[in-house]
């Protein structure tokens, strides 16, 4: 290969490997053209490109875009498949492949930008997809949400009942008996003509009897009149001796 063909080669390599969200290594040796067909119309279907890399020129672009420790897994016949989408789905892909072509062997690989190692990348394989992941995260968030919401149409039920029982009692009970409001003392047109007219005739008598009072009193000091008028008359009884 040619100078410029290897520079170039290798700018296509670390675009791959900075343009994918996921870079799962492989050991290819021993698998048949038909085999590694097979193996990259799955990863096609999850969205993941499989090619098959010099390791020379792979150690060169890993560590252009900063992945030097990926340079410790390309030995041996090396295919790396290159994820644009979930890499779960696809590192599932690699491993039902792995179970069917038992000389196929995952190595490792990159995941966001971390190195990850042959036993990681295994592991992500048993994960759920990325579509279930963000569904079960969203049912957590929204658990609380939903039992809340649950407390409160539960508090919103019972009050309404006990409106509606409160109501009922209400309208069964009888009606309270009307009040008549206390008339207040006014004065009548009775009261005020009695006011008017002046005290009462025994109370005219009493005052009449105390005015005769002074009168007596005056005739007692003066002498009886009985004995003043018998005078005259004694006087006349008497004959004149002659």
């Amino acid at each position: 290969m040619a100078r410029a063909e290897k520079v170039q080669a290798v700018q296509e390599i670390a675009e791959r490997f900075k343009g994918s969200s996921a870079a799962l290594l492989t050991e290819y040796r021993g698998l048949s053209v038909t085999e590694i067909a097979e193996l990259r119309t799955a990863l096609r279907d999850t969205q993941a490109d499989y090619k098959v890399l010099k390791n020379t020129l792979a150690r060169i672009a890993a560590k252009e875009v900063g992945l030097d420790e990926l340079a410790g897994m390309l030995e041996g016949p090396t295919a790396v498949a290159f994820v644009h989408g979930d890499a779960v789905e696809a590192a599932r892909a690699l491993d039902d492949a792995a179970k069917k072509f038992p000389v196929l062997v995952i190595k490792g690989g990159v995941l966001d930008g971390k190195i990850v190692n042959a036993e990681q990348a295994q592991q992500l394989a048993k994960l759920e997809p990325r579509e279930v992941q963000l569904a079960s995260i969203v049912m957590m968030i929204n658990t609380p949400l939903q039992q809340t919401a649950n407390v409160f149409s539960a508090l919103l039920r019972d009050l309404g009942s006990m409106l509606a029982q409160v109501v009922a009692q209400k309208e069964s009970e009888p009606p309270a008996p009307e009040t008549t409001p206390t008339a207040e003392t006014t004065p009548t047109a009775e009261t005020i003509e009695s006011s008017e007219v002046g005290p009462a005739p025994e109370a005219q008598a009493s005052e009449a009897a105390s005015e005769t009072e002074p009168d007596r009193a005056e005739v007692t000091d003066g002498g009886d009149p009985s004995e003043a008028e018998s005078d005259p008359g004694d006087d006349q009884s008497e004959p004149a001796e002659k």
